[in-house]
């Protein structure tokens, strides 16, 4: 029992460190949103996240107890294999420390970019910020001037409200994209298009991989 404690206190020291991460899958397919949207890219899927959004279609991330505490260097590893485009999500990946995730990223030449909420402090080293901010836990404040694309999900009419207030606090350069919630994007897409064409610095995004039927 003694040895039990001292293996699982010394792979919780790593996890805190980002030495090893709780991943919950990784898999290569086509980036499906936003500006690099019909991009092949890497996906790292990093269990653990606490903003809670009723509507999430991966609420088995969640919980960062039931993926498996993972080596950095290996998720690194089997990234290279694949592509130079590599994407890290959730989960709420910036609940742990993403340094070592993207310095061993970078240090393969590979391209680093992040799909997050934005919702705990930024860390690592990024090509590509993705912040998608949600009511539940707004973002930590540094992120809005590093962000390179927003992206705001749209499930009801208020949404739009909650979008104009979080572009409000990006910097001049970021994206601005409205995506459907998928579960009522029949509903939301007219009305998102309508909104984009009196409001032309929004842009449209679509979860196209789900249209095209790939992970």
């Amino acid at each position: 029992m003694y040895l039990c404690s001292m293996v699982e206190n010394d792979v919780l020291t790593l996890v805190n460190k980002g030495e090893m991460l709780p991943l919950m899958e990784e898999f290569y397919t086509i980036q499906g949103e936003g500006f690099h949207k019909g991009t092949a890219a890497y996906f790292i899927r990093v269990g653990g996240c606490d903003v809670g959004c009723h509507w999430c279609d991966v609420k088995e991330s969640w919980n960062a107890d039931t993926h498996p505490p993972t080596a950095t260097d290996t998720i690194i590893s089997n990234a290279a294999k694949y592509s130079d485009t590599i994407v890290i999500t959730g989960g709420e990946p910036l609940t742990w420390d993403m340094g070592p995730l993207t310095k061993g990223l970078k240090a393969r030449n590979l391209q680093t970019h992040i799909e997050t909420s934005g919702a705990y402090p930024l860390s690592g080293e990024w090509d590509w910020i993705c912040l998608s901010p949600k009511k539940n836990k707004l973002p930590e404040g540094r992120i809005y001037d590093e962000a390179h694309e927003l992206k705001m999900i749209i499930f009801n009419k208020h949404d739009f409200i909650f979008a104009e207030e979080q572009a409000a606090k990006t910097n001049k350069d970021c994206i601005l994209y409205l995506q459907p919630e998928w579960s009522v994007r029949d509903k939301m897409v007219p009305l998102i298009v309508d909104y984009v064409m009196k409001n032309p610095k929004w842009k449209v995004s679509l979860q196209t991989h789900k249209y095209l039927n790939i992970p």
